[in-house]
């Protein structure tokens, strides 16, 4: 960290620790896992297919237009105020889901450090603590938490490489949990493996996070683009590597979506608690909290920029007298976070981290779908705006680059939120992300109307 003009500045090395830290989700390994051994086939596809040309368009968008608005200015300047709102509601909402995600986690990790269940009362609480720390967190600059992200950084690779280093060691000694054939490593069609795909378009998602940070960069213009290509590369490695490590160490049918990374460590050394796997536990419970500090900084200004500008509820726009962050926002995070973890106790479905995650996932992917035509639009539109970094390729190159990516994202919702199977076990899992969805769209088309109306 740096200080130019009595104001500390991200480095390119910080950069791309604040890339890893947003990018790379440790607690996403378990559901990839579950898909089987043919996840080395989707992630190899999907990095190929999503990644790079994701990569390359958020490199151009947040070096052309790099303000706190994000891609909800990317998307607005091609389509209008309409779809901005509408991509500001969902890449906000999705965070209070996440958040809710992560703090239902949290209860069992620290069950598995104090080797015993943690009763339904002290759970909410810790539920609710991990929610409000984050708030408080969220009130002060990037810059003052830089080493919490770097730390987080730092300590998801770590975690990913004993995994992976503890995945080789079994499979060499003991041999794997899975059967490893040229068929199981095809791509798997089934629903459960489509619908736990768009978990990995998830942890390839965040590169525009770090261009809502350009203010606080000492070269925003050169850093973007050199810390989303470097940081990408060794997130697709890290990702493939932590994968390895999981998909060696527990049979498939048995991984659990909420703590299989932690399962994974427990099966390859033998042992359910002790302090190697308190100490891994405790430190997946950080990585944790610097996901949450690193999106929740992102997050906040997009929406509060798109309330200053009337396309997000007035309550979004409030900032702190005292350093002007978006204050407003992140007390709606907590807000509706704590009302989620506070009735999760009546849902039917006691999945609770899955079904909040996939909740999370359909709205930030919603996000997400319109800027890959915005991408092409501002090109036509707006062609002669200086872009630092400009992806190259003819018109056609760029139509398959931007499509690509767009058409999968589809595909994932669709497996992700639409009941395509109607027995009574399938309903159950997906139903509540049905419903949930349709809500989460219409409060955000009510909100869009009443903007409309104030304008």
């Amino acid at each position: 960290m740096s200080e130019i003009d009595g104001k500390k500045k991200f480095r390119l090395f910080d950069a791309i620790l604040a890339v890893i830290c947003v990018v790379f989700v440790a607690e996403a390994a378990a559901p990839v896992a579950a898909i089987g051994n043919s996840q080395y086939f989707w992630w190899i596809f999907l990095i190929i297919t999503f990644l790079l040309p994701y990569g390359l368009i958020a490199s151009e968008l947040g070096t052309t237009y790099n303000s706190e608005g994000g891609l909800y200015d990317w998307i607005k300047k091609a389509f209008g105020a309409k779809w901005g709102g509408r991509a500001s509601w969902y890449y906000w909402i999705n965070f209070p889901l996440w958040m809710a995600s992560l703090a239902v986690m949290f209860p069992e990790i620290i069950g598995i450090v104090l080797g015993q269940k943690i009763g339904l009362v002290p759970s909410l609480l810790i539920e609710l603590v991990f929610i409000w720390i984050i708030v408080f967190i969220s009130f002060f600059p990037v810059c003052d938490s830089v080493w919490i992200l770097n730390g987080a950084a730092i300590i998801k690779v770590l975690l990913a490489l004993v995994v992976g280093g503890f995945g080789i060691y079994g499979a060499v000694t003991k041999g794997v949990a899975n059967e490893y054939t040229f068929a199981s490593l095809l791509p798997s069609f089934d629903l459960k493996s489509l619908s736990f795909i768009s978990v990995i378009l998830f942890n390839f998602l965040g590169f525009e996070v770090v261009c809502t940070f350009a203010d606080t960069m000492k070269n925003p213009k050169k850093q973007i683009p050199q810390s989303i290509i470097v940081g990408g590369i060794i997130i697709a490695a890290i990702y493939i590597f932590s994968a390895f490590g999981i998909g060696v160490a527990i049979p498939t049918q048995e991984v659990s979506t909420s703590s299989g990374l932690i399962e994974s460590l427990q099966l390859l050394t033998g042992k359910t608690t002790g302090i190697f796997i308190g100490v891994m536990s405790v430190l997946f419970l950080l990585t944790l909290f610097g996901n949450m500090v690193s999106w929740s900084l992102g997050v906040n200004n997009v929406a509060s920029y798109a309330a200053l500008n009337g396309d997000m509820p007035a309550v979004f726009a409030k900032r702190s007298r005292k350093n002007d962050m978006p204050a407003g926002a992140s007390i709606m995070n907590g807000i509706v976070a704590s009302l989620i973890v506070v009735l999760s106790p009546l849902l039917p479905n006691q999945d609770l981290f899955w079904s909040f995650f996939a909740l999370n996932l359909v709205m930030f992917l919603m996000a997400y779908l319109p800027i890959f035509p915005a991408f092409l639009k501002l090109r036509k539109v707006d062609p002669d705006t200086e872009r630092p970094f400009k992806v190259s390729g003819n018109n056609a190159f760029l139509r398959v680059l931007a499509i690509t990516p767009m058409v999968l994202i589809i595909i994932a919702l669709v497996f992700l939120a639409l009941p395509l199977s109607f027995d009574a076990q399938a309903l159950e899992g997906t139903l509540p992300i049905t419903i949930g969805s349709i809500v989460c769209i219409m409060i955000g088309e009510i909100i869009i109307r009443l903007n409309k109306k104030n304008k």
